[in-house]
């Protein structure tokens, strides 16, 4: 397939952080490289058992971690095959995007935040260019995975320009300058903007599966209404549950071809990658009217999905685990696995953040199991569907 002029070339990588002894094996590019080294890694492997937006559901249909950033993967690699993008630089920084995501979502990252006020703080993102830079280290000659220097980029600037980096993604940065200042390439802006079209659409579904969210409430948000009407005059015999499907379906289909042709346009002014990056806004994203249904729906979510009571009392045992384990650890040693204590600073902030380290990749049950070990029990209640 030919590729676009503002795509990122694996051919002109900029290259990686530490240079490969004995050369590259086999025929794969830079970028199915670094998508196999995420795959291929702890840290995504344990996604599979890490809060998406339920915690500790019951049913196996409910997402994951993993399983939502493999949906992100399938939207962002069809996004970036009609924009003529990198596949494989897009699909690899779809799969890493949320690698840095501590056990049970948003509630433990709260509670990280919080321990590590004195030690610099705790930011998922941050953490996952620290984990794929420095902890994920199955390479005998050196630390971390070793990605390109296109990966850590988009990998860092997840959101657009980074102006006041944390101290995770600063130590990341001065060993190997990712120009934080600047815009990503196209692939990572596809990659951010596949995720909000997914978890729009699929936390919609498990919305509406788990009952939090019913149908005459988001039939309300006229973008969905409209869509709604057209799923039952095409399937006016169907089964609700297949209509509902059929509306999500529908949902991301409208949602990625608005984001094609949005983005297609603003690309066309653009002759190379590092013009992407050194424009003065974002080049990927939605049209301005789909911006605004986009909004709706998000706050929509909140309101009636993550805000919801018992998502928001569940979330707080959650966030208490965490909590807990974090004053354990940092009180008394002995209550860490015998490698992590063999491997703890005594000084601050180091001490700090190897605890936050050892937490952060746990995954929501082993974090539970530590809780109930050092404290005798859990708090109960850890499931919210």
């Amino acid at each position: 397939m030919t590729r676009a002029p503002y795509a990122v070339d694996p051919a002109r990588s900029r290259g990686r952080e530490f240079a490969a002894a004995g050369g590259e094996r086999g025929p794969r590019s830079a970028f199915q490289r670094d998508r196999d080294r995420i795959i291929h890694s702890t840290a995504f492997r344990r996604l599979r058992s890490k809060t998406q937006v339920f915690i500790a559901p019951d049913g196996d249909a409910y997402r994951t971690r993993l399983t939502h950033s493999l949906e992100v993967a399938q939207i962002a690699r069809v996004i970036a095959r009609t924009l003529a993008l990198d596949e494989d630089l897009t699909e690899a920084l779809a799969l890493a995007h949320d690698i840095g995501h501590p056990p049970f979502g948003h509630a433990g990252e709260r509670a990280l935040a919080e321990a590590m006020a004195q030690a610099g703080g705790y930011d998922h993102n941050a953490h996952a260019l620290r984990i794929v830079a420095r902890l994920e280290s199955p390479y005998c000659d050196h630390e971390g995975l070793n990605l390109s220097w296109e990966m850590l980029e988009g990998m860092a600037k997840h959101n657009g320009p980074v102006a006041a980096p944390n101290w995770a993604l600063a130590e990341v940065d001065r060993a190997y300058p990712l120009e934080l200042g600047l815009w990503p390439s196209l692939e990572a802006q596809v990659a951010n903007i596949a995720d909000d079209i997914a978890y729009d659409n699929h936390d919609i579904d498990d919305g509406l599966r788990s009952g939090f969210i019913e149908l005459e409430q988001i039939l309300t948000l006229d973008f969905v209404s409209e869509l709604w009407r057209a799923v039952e005059k095409r399937h006016p015999r169907a089964p609700r549950d297949r209509q509902l499907r059929e509306l999500v379906r529908d949902q991301i289909g409208v949602m990625v071809g608005d984001v094609v042709e949005h983005t297609r346009k603003g690309a066309e002014r653009f002759a190379s990658a590092d013009d992407i990056r050194n424009a003065d806004r974002a080049s990927a994203g939605f049209s301005p009217a789909m911006a605004i249904e986009e909004r709706r729906l998000k706050g929509f979510l909140y309101h009636h999905l993550y805000y919801h009571p018992e998502q928001v009392a569940t979330a707080e045992r959650a966030r208490e685990v965490i909590a807990r384990l974090f004053v354990a650890y940092s009180q008394d040693e002995k209550t860490l696995p015998p490698h992590w204590r063999d491997v703890l600073p005594e000084s601050e902030p180091a001490r700090s953040r190897t605890i936050c380290d050892f937490i952060a990749g746990m995954t929501d049950r082993y974090a539970t199991r530590e809780c109930a070990r050092i404290y005798g029990k859990a708090p109960e209640g850890l499931s919210n569907v």
